[in-house]
């Protein structure tokens, strides 16, 4: 099914329905082992230039909602397999979305380049912007909330410290953080729209992962108030490599992935993990097979032991905390979250697919 053949000319999309999202939270009380030993793809929507950068899952997971290139978003509802898509226009701009954000009732997306748009829900049902930001350096990658109150966005650095926006009033305002409340970023030194799961929120604490001349971790225990920066033994060193997605399973247990999209085969210091709140990275699995990957996610109910990773190169799982890796499949996907233990859903440059772990 290609995707425009389903495109519905509407200003109001089904955004209007979600009146009860939830975030997306991993449930750990029954811990049980999965082995999961192949994985079954069903396409949703697919076509040659799909581009879905970036999803959602709203409404108790019930609903997909995603962005992408050339200004499309939509809502994709598991129940009742009903696809709405519309396009946003903002002047002449050809936008591409590549992060998107939810509140208990409302739904974000934020444009990469110059100028920045970040858009919310309207109350009549379309979006709104509600923060622009421009200039020529301008370039956010990947977006978050806290609650249903506070958020965050990160951009690449401009006058030597990461962009990094937040809002306190459920995402109506938007206020950047000057370069004297945030760690210096080394020349060369950015982060990756590759997935939106540059960041990583638990609780109070959010980790931002960066990349290019050197890869760290921004930390915030405070939800953004106060921050600080810890290096990792991660793969860096040029524009293309680095952490390019970071998962938590609590406060303590952390994974990373990446490596450098150059060279998708290079498979070493491009998996790393931490036990302590992400105050020391350790690598895992080199030379493991598992090349440069965009996304990774623990399994949920998996104990911090299990994991799946996505990219260019495939899908990958590991029951061992990123040790060791099987590959599932070549199917390549930019990004993916989990709906529960075994299903999941994923977004990538032709598809956007239902994923059944086995």
């Amino acid at each position: 099914m290609l995707l425009y053949s389903n495109f519905v000319k509407k200003a109001c999309l089904a955004f209007v329905m979600v009146v009860a999202i939830t975030a997306v939270s991993c449930n750990h009380k029954k811990i049980k082992t999965h082995n999961f030993s192949s994985v079954s793809i069903y396409p949703i929507v697919s076509g040659d230039t799909v581009n879905i950068r970036t999803l959602e899952l709203m409404s108790d997971n019930r609903i997909v909602a995603f962005s992408g290139g050339r200004g499309l978003y939509g809502t994709y509802d598991t129940q009742t397999n009903t696809l709405l898509t519309n396009t946003q226009t903002y002047d002449t701009l050809n936008l591409e979305f590549r992060a998107t954000a939810h509140t208990a009732s409302d739904f974000f997306m934020l444009s990469v380049a110059n100028p920045a748009l970040l858009y919310k829900t309207a109350n009549e049902g379309g979006m709104q912007v509600v923060y622009k930001e421009e200039g020529e350096q301008v370039f956010y990658d990947s977006m978050k909330f806290w609650n249903d109150k506070e958020g965050i966005a990160v951009g690449d650095p401009i006058g030597g410290c990461a962009s990094i926006i937040i809002t306190r009033d459920g995402g109506n305002t938007w206020k950047k953080l000057t370069c004297d409340q945030l760690p210096e970023i080394q020349e060369g030194e950015a982060f990756f729209a590759a997935s939106n799961t540059n960041i990583a929120v638990y609780g109070d604490d959010t980790w931002i992962a960066s990349g290019g001349s050197r890869s760290a971790i921004l930390y915030s225990p405070d939800k953004g108030k106060t921050w600080s920066l810890r290096t990792t033994p991660f793969v860096a060193g040029n524009e293309g490599a680095g952490i390019f997605s970071i998962d938590f399973y609590d406060d303590l247990n952390g994974f990373a992935v990446g490596g450098n999209f150059m060279e998708v085969e290079a498979d070493t210091a491009n998996k790393a993990i931490t036990a302590d709140g992400g105050k020391t990275w350790k690598v895992v699995g080199d030379n493991s097979g598992v090349g440069y990957k965009s996304c990774v996610q623990y399994v949920p109910n998996g104990n911090a032991n299990e994991l799946v990773a996505l990219g260019k190169t495939g899908i990958v799982y590991s029951n061992n905390a990123g040790k060791t890796w099987k590959k599932l499949s070549d199917e390549s996907f930019f990004t993916f979250r989990f709906v529960d233990d075994s299903t999941a859903y994923a977004a990538g440059y032709t598809s956007i697919a239902k994923l059944k772990f086995k």
